[in-house]
């Protein structure tokens, strides 16, 4: 790998790490960067790529939720081995992933087939930048019925995970559809951003499986270079991009990702329309 591509993929992690977890769309974003900074690759290596890249923001969310994600304590002799309540919170995330995973398994090909294209994720940006835009301005008189993570049910987490089958159009975004749903029915912005978090572990582990399967496990030096050097960076920023998440949805709204959708999505819209 030579020091440009190095960059393109420096670049690209930085990419990754910054939108995984703000309502934008990661791989939105990372198939317009493609546009103009193309990195060297068959189509298929650069398809699994956007994918598995993403294993680093995940890497980071286990590292910072450890506590409230790993089940058994060891530590603290007060509390008991297993924590059931973790346990339980899983459950509802496997319960969340199932319309998802039915959703990929049946759509997937087609959808990358088709919607990879940069008129559908500029679409994708401002029609849900618009409708987090109306969903705060709409939460301002509610309270929310579900303020902590522990107290989403069965239903509520079907509900959202209903809601990240959207997220299999690109310029979606996973986190951002999941919030939506959250949102539309009485989650606080903490507890959705923390479910969404939980919801991609498992999600993020599968679709990377699925992709590396699909592709093959022979790689050539360039490559495990190119997915190395994608995947730390992406979880380096991650670490950084959570903390700011999580400290700035306690004060405010989503309402700036909405306005931030609208624009860049107009801006796609226009570059290829007048190029």
């Amino acid at each position: 790998m030579n020091i440009i591509e190095f960059f393109k993929v420096f670049f690209l992690g930085i990419v990754e790490g910054i939108t995984e977890w703000l309502p934008i769309s990661s791989t939105g974003h990372m198939l317009l960067v493609d546009q103009f900074l193309t990195i060297k690759g068959s189509a298929e290596f650069k398809e699994m790529f956007f994918v598995v890249i993403q294993l680093g923001a995940i890497l980071a969310v286990i590292l910072l939720f450890w506590n409230k994600m790993f089940p058994f304590q060891f530590k603290d002799k007060s509390q008991p081995v297993i924590r059931k309540d973790i346990f339980s919170i899983w459950f509802k995330v496997v319960a969340a992933c199932i319309p998802g995973a039915a959703v990929t398994l049946l759509f997937d090909n087609y959808v990358e087939a088709h919607f990879h294209t940069p008129m559908v994720i500029a679409a994708a940006l401002i029609f849900y930048g618009l409708v987090f835009i109306w969903l705060e301005d709409w939460n301002k008189k509610r309270v929310p019925k579900v303020r902590k993570l522990d107290d989403i049910t069965y239903a509520t987490a079907l509900y959202i995970g209903l809601f990240q089958v959207l997220s299999i159009v690109p310029g979606t975004s996973r986190s951002g559809a999941t919030i939506i749903g959250a949102l539309l029915i009485g989650v606080s912005r903490v507890a959705a951003a923390e479910f969404t978090f939980f919801l991609a572990v498992p999600v993020m582990f599968g679709y990377s499986l699925l992709k590396l399967a699909k592709y093959g496990f022979h790689y050539s030096g360039d490559e495990i270079t190119t997915l190395a050097v994608g995947t730390i960076t992406a979880f380096l920023v991650s670490v950084f991009v959570i903390r700011f998440l999580m400290s700035y949805i306690k004060k405010h709204d989503f309402k700036i990702f909405g306005w931030y959708r609208v624009v860049l999505g107009v801006i796609v819209i226009l570059y290829f329309v007048f190029l």
